[in-house]
């Protein structure tokens, strides 16, 4: 598996068992949206994945971003539910780019599972091929799935702003440039962004809606890195979910698995001791 299949190569693997597939459908303004559209037609044999309930954990008001990760013990119970054991090769997709599958493709590599992909392209990709579509809801067996966490690719509030106050790492902002220097904010209470942060949207890896080439991104993402390693970037958004995105094309690109601000804007701007630009 690699951080991207191709409409192709997943259409030849529909037969294989340790496949698992993820519908990520998802709509910020219509939060049922996504799910309305698994069950009207979605790839053959896949479950439905629900950014708000099954990719975050409840919202703390005051004490956490729009879409807090899971612990991951829970996020694991969720994965034995949906039939996803150590074996199992799973690919995520969504219509929109990647933005809302790249969030289950990183969650799954921050608990050490590392046989997982973005569907290139996703739904619409899919749906111009003429590929198989079904609207049945799938049996699922429930799996063995160890979770193997990897706590190191997961920064808080705290040590972002270290960092902020040091310049002990780049945090890369995904955010549109509007909402980044505070203008258009529609989601958060408060625009703006973390003091230091580069803007790098994370649309800028797609073209015609897939992924850039490998030798592109890693371009673009070395101009923004400098001599930093990967280990010294870390990467935030408004909730932690298009973030992933950046981080999808890093590691796509060869340049190794970045951090993640999980709560991002939506935790950072809830206090407001802490410094915003």
């Amino acid at each position: 598996m690699d951080t991207l299949i191709a409409v192709d190569t997943l259409k030849n693997q529909l037969a294989n068992p340790d496949l698992i597939l993820f519908d990520c459908r998802f709509s910020l303004q219509d939060v049922t949206a996504g799910e309305r559209a698994y069950h009207e037609g979605h790839l053959p044999g896949a479950h439905y994945a629900n950014l708000n309930q099954d990719l975050s954990a409840p919202v703390v008001a005051g004490k956490t971003g729009r879409h807090p990760l899971p612990a991951p013990a829970e996020f694991a119970a969720w994965l034995r539910r949906a039939g996803v054991a150590n074996t199992s090769m799973v690919v995520a997709y969504d219509d929109a780019s990647g933005a809302f599958a790249a969030r289950l493709w990183w969650m799954l590599r921050w608990l050490g599972h590392d046989a997982v992909a973005v569907l290139d392209g996703g739904w619409a990709a899919w749906q111009s091929e003429n590929r198989p579509v079904e609207s049945g809801i799938p049996t699922i067996s429930p799996a063995q799935f160890v979770p193997h966490p990897r706590p190191e690719l997961v920064v808080n509030a705290d040590k972002a702003l270290q960092y902020t106050a040091s310049g002990g790492a780049l945090l890369i902002d995904a955010r549109s440039a509007d909402r980044f220097r505070g203008e258009n904010e529609t989601l958060d209470p408060v625009g703006g962004h973390i003091p230091g942060a580069t803007n790098y949207f994370y649309g800028q890896n797609l073209t015609d809606g897939r992924f850039r080439s490998r030798e592109e991104l890693a371009q673009r993402f070395q101009a923004l890195m400098g001599q930093r390693p990967t280990n010294e970037i870390v990467h935030y958004c408004g909730s932690g979910v298009t973030a992933c995105h950046n981080l999808l094309a890093m590691e796509h690109a060869g340049l190794g698995l970045a951090r993640l601000y999980p709560g991002s804007w939506s935790d950072w701007s809830s206090d407001p001791s802490r410094p915003r630009a």
